[in-house]
């Protein structure tokens, strides 16, 4: 299996459904062993962004994740 990267693409603009910050998914980490097996993943668990959001390469990237690479961080769960 590969792991993925989804991430939105335009989350500041007027019609991306990222569009308000509350009650959305801005990212995911996905198992999987393509990249549209790894966006209907994402598009399963998604917030107030909608699943379509995630299916859409207009809307969002989905790279896969390399062992090599640059030294940077993939995921935060932070909670305050």
């Amino acid at each position: 299996m590969k792991l993925w990267l989804l991430r939105p693409i335009d989350e500041d603009s007027e019609d991306s459904p990222w569009n308000t910050w509350y009650d959305m998914a801005f990212g995911f980490v996905v198992r999987a062993e393509t990249e549209l097996a790894a966006r209907l993943v994402a598009s399963a668990r998604h917030g107030d962004e909608g699943g379509t959001a995630w299916l859409l390469r207009e809307q969002s990237t989905c790279e896969e994740l390399m062992p090599s690479g640059v030294e940077e961080v993939v995921m935060i769960d932070f909670r305050s």
